[in-house]
């Protein structure tokens, strides 16, 4: 069992890692005994990952029971995007109206202050720390309302393809004017921050709904830049035009 366990996650995360790396089309048919034989992994782990993913939506499931690749479009994305803003809104309003624990906001704190120095570091943007502690402060709006249900459909809505909060920051560091797209977002963080512990519950899912908007443009940056940004963004080969 330990090893069939091993099995499934590795082909878990390698099948992830391929599909979000442009290595299918989209579109693409997967063959199995193919994908089994350059994994090196037997059939059941690999259909267990496959099943995985198309609960992720990165695959689709077609009646013939094979699994293709699938495709969006950017309105798909945007509404991706939206989704996630919904459910991090409701987290946000939740642990705003509930109170959080000495503990969350101690992190969230801790979180904020290190993102601060991220941003405005001496040698300029430390963008590997800011990805890292972003994605970390999403987590941690997750845990806040102090539920099961919300944490995991949060989790959940972040595993959308491409609506993660983290999903367009990759390759970007090099694009201009990203910097301060980074700033404004840090300053999202502390008011969304502010309005939980001040117990507005209103205005922080406000708050957290217009900030995983800010993902849109991000999107939008990472079009402008051309491939040579654009290939550095897991995901976005899935994209169709």
């Amino acid at each position: 069992m330990g090893e069939r366990l091993s099995q499934h996650e590795r082909a878990l995360r390698e099948l992830r890692a391929m599909i979000l790396q442009g290595r299918f089309e989209a579109n693409a048919r997967l063959s199995e005994p193919a994908l089994a034989e350059e994994l090196g992994i037997s059939r059941t782990p690999l259909r267990q990952a496959m099943a995985r993913l198309v609960e992720e939506g990165l695959l689709e499931r077609l009646d013939t029971g094979r699994c293709r690749v699938a495709s969006f479009t950017i309105e798909d994305i945007f509404d991706a995007i939206e989704l996630r803003g919904v459910v991090e809104g409701t987290a946000a309003r939740l642990a705003a109206e509930r109170g959080i624990s000495a503990a969350h906001a101690r992190e969230g704190q801790e979180i904020l202050a290190s993102l601060d120095r991220a941003v405005s570091a001496p040698g300029g943007l430390d963008f590997e720390t800011y990805v890292r502690l972003n994605a970390r402060f999403h987590r941690l709006i997750a845990e806040m309302p102090g539920s099961a249900i919300i944490a995991r459909e949060v989790e959940r809505a972040t595993r959308l393809p491409l609506a993660s909060p983290s999903a367009f920051l990759q390759g970007q560091e090099t694009v201009p004017d990203f910097a301060a797209s980074l700033r404004h977002a840090q300053t999202q963080h502390r008011a969304i921050f502010e309005a939980i512990t001040g117990r507005e519950g209103t205005r922080a899912e406000a708050l957290m709904r217009e900030h995983a908007r800010l993902a849109r443009q991000n999107l939008r940056h990472v079009l402008k830049a051309g491939p040579s940004v654009a290939g550095k963004v897991p995901g976005l080969a899935l994209i169709s035009n």
